[in-house]
């Protein structure tokens, strides 16, 4: 099957207007053809009953990040879909609904887990913030990237960047230097992400670790909501198959 034919067979498994699907529809559908691997399950069935994708990011030069989909109330056909994905000894960083949590554990040797919190921006909470300081350019990634760049230093304050966009949503990333923070530096350029975003017709998202209360507020003041989507992060090895 050709990548187009794999992405048909798992549409369903999708819903590209919700934010829950957001990252994984990204993954599946948007990224580089040439940096991403699509396995549906079974291989060439036209409807797939569940797929795992692994792509080639900026994250990490060698481990691919996977996405999945799996019918987690079927312990045996999940493992079926993720060892037909992925090979066994595999590292690979993994995004996944919290709910598939005790899952990858069962069959990940992980090193690493993170509990993320999705924050959905509300558009009427939401007012645009004018700081001079703020420059636009493009990040490493080739995405618009905000910042504030203290020149006498010659170092990035603070700068809010993409960690994906597709045509309907767009995850933002923020970074403040140390000695740089309590200056509403970092609200400033996410702010500036966030009205970039709208003027393109994407809806902004936020994803914060659970005990990063920091970050929280920092959306939260913007205009985040919470949106009650928990996934998890976890870095880790695929074990041998039972």
């Amino acid at each position: 099957m050709s990548l187009n034919e794999r992405r048909r067979a798992i549409y369903h498994l999708l819903d590209n207007r919700s934010p829950a699907d957001a990252m994984a529809a990204y993954y599946a559908y948007y990224h580089d053809d040439g940096r991403t691997t699509l396995r549906p399950y079974p291989s060439n069935a036209a409807r797939a009953q569940g797929y795992v994708s692994l792509s080639r990011t900026g994250i990490d030069l060698f481990r691919p990040l996977v996405n999945m989909r799996l019918p987690i109330a079927d312990l045996e056909k999940s493992a079926d879909i993720i060892y037909d994905g992925i090979d066994s000894g595999m590292a690979v960083f993994v995004n996944a609904p919290a709910t598939y949590l005790p899952l990858l554990q069962a069959f990940f040797e992980t090193h690493t887990e993170e509990n993320l919190h999705l924050y959905v921006l509300d558009d009427e909470q939401f007012e645009p913030i004018i700081n001079v300081l703020v420059t636009q350019d493009i990040a490493p990634n080739n995405l618009p990237r905000f910042l504030v760049r203290d020149r006498d230093n010659d170092v990035i304050a603070a700068s809010a960047t993409l960690n994906w966009q597709s045509p309907d949503f767009a995850e933002i990333g923020v970074t403040t230097r140390p000695g740089y923070r309590r200056r509403g530096f970092g609200r400033s350029v996410v702010a500036a992400m966030v009205n970039h975003l709208l003027q393109s017709g994407r809806r902004p998202l936020y994803v914060v670790t659970a005990n990063n209360e920091a970050s929280q507020q920092l959306a939260e003041r913007i205009g985040f909501k919470d949106s009650g989507i928990r996934e998890v992060m976890i870095q880790g090895v695929l074990r041998p198959r039972p």
